[in-house]
């Protein structure tokens, strides 16, 4: 009782030193921003000076836009997988490479077999159908079965155990395909239809680029439709928002998860089948880089948002095809486009430091 009349005991202040009060987040990322403004800025220069005869004309550059766009929308249909699972389970489905690498193998046997038989070119319209149908059918068979076995049981569990989860499922499909069906890449066989380039003056292009781009919009127009004014949609971004509550209003959670599998599987499966008919290969390996591209899309358009991968998709297909011609051309590099990895990567790094929730995003990751 000697103590019960004595006040509390002050709290000790200590002044921070100057260092301790100087903003070196701040400080850093500006240090950060400057160097990359130098070297961006000075690689472009350099491109862009370079003497008439070493300069590049405006029609190759043309081209390569053309050529991003048909990669960004590829990245785009694969990053709306990506996008749609993490607004539901607010998990990265690091898989989703391989169901896209699923559905491309699957429809490579049905267009080898009718190249072979003639088919593909004597009736392409419903060979290329056939080639998109058994492309989905089996990325969707592959991200139900992920769902399921994989996911489902982890749906509780910390974060961290169904994303390495995710990463062991991507590698069990990895090497089961290519212990299936061998590691070397199968040239994947394109129709008379769809051979060839287009020409408008000095311009030249693939003809599927256009296919591409114009199927992909198709898609994510259909896609934002469907979330935003169907039942299932609603359910969907009600999930979204909160499972508990969305459970308790009567709404079937493992069937609404479900769906959310289904349509990135869909939209896998046509990215599988368009792929492949612009790059005319397949392998065992071909859903990782393309894989961690869409991710990277997704996280630069803000990933939860079906508009934000999208755009990201679009960005970074355009950016990894002109990115390394302006910046390393006036350098002198052999090869500038072998270096496109390079490009993603940095632009996934760059993102996560500068704006973590994306274009569209905030603070956090944008929803459905």
């Amino acid at each position: 009782m000697a103590n019960a009349g004595r006040g509390a005991p002050a709290a000790t202040v200590r002044t921070l030193g100057r260092l301790e009060r100087l903003p070196i987040r701040r400080m850093v990322l500006v240090g950060l921003t400057a160097a990359i403004v130098v070297v961006v800025g000075g690689g472009i220069t350099k491109t862009l000076t370079l003497p008439a005869g070493q300069r590049l004309s405006w029609s190759f550059w043309a081209n390569l836009i053309i050529i991003g766009t048909a990669l960004g929308s590829i990245y785009a249909l694969i990053a709306l997988g990506y996008t749609l699972v993490y607004g539901i389970l607010r998990m990265i489905n690091f898989a989703h490479g391989e169901v896209f690498m699923a559905g491309a193998f699957a429809s490579y046997f049905f267009a080898n077999a009718y190249e072979n038989s003639g088919f593909l070119d004597r009736h392409p319209f419903p060979a290329l159908a056939i080639l998109l149908i058994s492309a989905i059918a089996v990325s969707v068979g592959v991200a139900v079965l992920l769902e399921r076995i994989a996911y489902r049981p982890l749906r509780n569990a910390p974060r961290l155990v169904p994303l390495i989860t995710a990463i062991g499922a991507s590698l069990f499909l990895q090497n089961s395909f290519q212990g299936l069906f061998g590691a070397e890449a199968q040239g994947y066989p394109r129709p008379k239809l769809l051979a060839g380039t287009v020409k408008f003056g000095k311009v030249s292009f693939d003809k599927m680029d256009p296919i591409v781009f114009l199927t992909a919009v198709a898609l994510m127009v259909a896609l934002q439709l469907f979330v935003k004014r169907t039942r299932t949609g609603k359910s969907m971004r009600a999930v979204a928002e909160d499972r508990e509550i969305a459970s308790l209003m009567g709404i079937d959670v493992d069937r609404t998860v479900v769906t959310t599998f289904v349509i990135g599987g869909v939209l896998a499966g046509v990215a599988g089948v368009l792929y492949s008919l612009a790059f005319g290969q397949v392998n065992a390996r071909m859903g990782f880089l393309p894989g961690i591209a869409a991710f990277t899309a997704a996280v630069l358009g803000g990933i939860g948002s079906i508009p934000g991968a999208a755009i990201g998709g679009l960005i970074l297909g355009i950016a990894e095809s002109v990115g390394p011609y302006l910046l390393l051309s006036g350098v002198h590099v052999p090869s500038p486009f072998e270096l496109k990895g390079v490009v993603t990567f940095s632009i996934l790094v760059l993102v996560l430091i500068f704006r973590p929730g994306g274009i569209l995003g905030g603070g956090e990751a944008e929803k459905v």
